[in-house]
């Protein structure tokens, strides 16, 4: 196993770690129990839309360079054989 594939796999482990992170600190898209119970809180949802989007946006970006390191982790172990 070379550097190149070490380096690489790593970057693929921070990756991961990454868009579970930024999952997990988005806010889900139903209201829960506050809808059920007729409460809501208008301020805080408006303000937290601009943080879900740019978490979305961040999210879909992470997805990508995993998706790219994905496959360039793989075509490294290809080309070291």
């Amino acid at each position: 196993m070379g550097i190149l594939e070490i380096i690489a796999g790593v970057l693929l482990i921070l990756c991961s770690v990454v868009i579970i992170m930024l999952v997990m600190s988005q806010q889900p898209k139903t209201s829960g129990m506050s809808a059920m119970t007729g409460g809501s809180d208008i301020y805080g949802e408006m303000q937290s839309r601009t943080a879900d989007a740019k978490l979305a946006k961040l999210t879909k970006v992470a997805g990508i360079v995993f998706f790219v390191l994905t496959i360039a982790v793989s075509a490294i172990a290809l080309l070291a054989k």
